[in-house]
């Protein structure tokens, strides 16, 4: 159960709107978050787990200005009443999905940027194909079951794991080598170039690239690092690797930047903005920065295989800005975009209409 709306509007209406705290966890995508934060005037708190980072001090424009220490991230509502004493806005990413837990985070009474509604939507690999076929945005087949898969798949668990644990399989029988321990999903694996797409939705700005509410802004893009294995080899020599005690995996390790060719551009703001709509239309709406996973195919087919609903750590190419958003501002990164969406909240007196 979500907490109610009502009681963090409620903790807002509270908060000295000209002393915004904004914090995160110390990971993932925090610098960019930080150093966006400090450009924008914000005050900042770092939430670290045993002892502070010391790779802040190689990096004074993002270090934050105090931190909070727990021994367990899943500890962050112990800290509720210090964290709210500072007016503190908490900036979710994949380390707050993925170490808090979706059930902490849903109901954790610290105002949270977005809509802390989706997380659930984007955990769950069902819902999040619910939510996305409702948007009629094409996708890679689903496989319901193992002894159905008669031709290459890939099989995800749920959450935000980093690709952890995914692979590819063929067959039944390759299927049964791996036995998944958890909940997973398996889904056709498309042959193409995969591309991530950063979009950032504003419910509360009207000018730019509008859309039915607000205004939808495109960032970035990125492709992935994977290990231990590159994207030419993904398919073919597995088996070989396999005899060798080399087992490919899709673990992420670093993010390449990417510009898309142009004339696909127009279509994947098509799918940026159904995926909006959707939202809106099954959970109030997706709000502040996503993330469109897709492969593009050689006949220039674009399917989406997965969201992140959140700020992703391809972003992180981009914190002095990307070949798209210097086209907006420049010096603009997603985690700059982040702050002046609440410092917008802060001046249309509009806070609530972002926060959760």
């Amino acid at each position: 159960m979500v907490i109610k709306k009502e009681k963090i509007d409620k903790i807002l209406e509270g908060y000295n709107k000209k002393d915004i705290t904004i914090a995160t966890l110390c990971s993932h995508s925090s610098l960019q978050i930080f150093y966006g934060a400090k450009k924008e005037g914000f005050k900042t708190v770092g939430i670290a787990k045993k002892e502070v980072p010391r790779f802040y001090d190689a990096f004074p424009l993002s270090k934050p200005d105090s931190f909070i220490i727990l021994d367990d991230y899943k500890n962050i509502t112990e800290q509720s009443d210090e964290l709210l004493a500072r007016n503190t806005v908490l900036i979710p990413h994949g380390s707050v999905v993925e170490y808090i837990g979706s059930d902490i985070y849903e109901n954790m009474n610290i105002p949270v940027f977005g809509n802390r509604n989706v997380i659930g939507w984007e955990s769950n690999r069902d819902m999040e194909r619910k939510w996305l076929r409702h948007g009629n945005i094409p996708m890679p087949e689903k496989v319901a079951n193992p002894e159905d898969i008669k031709f290459p798949v890939i099989v995800k668990y749920y959450g935000a794991k980093g690709g952890k644990g995914f692979f590819i399989a063929k067959n039944y029988d390759e299927f049964m080598k791996f036995k998944p321990s958890a909940p997973f999903t398996i889904q056709e694996y498309v042959v193409g170039t995969r591309y991530y797409v950063h979009f950032f939705w504003s419910p509360i700005t009207d000018d730019g690239y509008r859309i039915s509410r607000g205004s939808l802004q495109m960032l970035g893009m990125d492709r992935r690092d994977e290990a231990n294995i590159d994207e030419m080899y993904k398919l073919g020599s597995q088996e070989y690797l396999r005899t060798l005690d080399v087992n490919p995996t899709f673990v992420v390790t670093g993010n390449v930047p990417v510009v898309l060719r142009e004339s696909l551009l127009q279509k994947m703001f098509d799918y940026g903005e159904r995926c909006i709509d959707a939202s809106v239309e099954l959970f109030g709406g997706l709000i502040g920065p996503f993330c469109l996973e897709t492969i593009v195919t050689d006949k220039l087919e674009i399917k989406v295989f997965e969201i992140s609903t959140r700020i992703v750590a391809g972003t992180n190419l981009f914190i002095s800005g990307s070949p798209y958003s210097d086209m907006i501002e420049k010096d603009l990164s997603m985690g700059r975009r982040i702050a002046m969406e609440i410092k917008k909240g802060v001046e249309l007196n509009k806070l609530s209409e972002i926060i959760t």
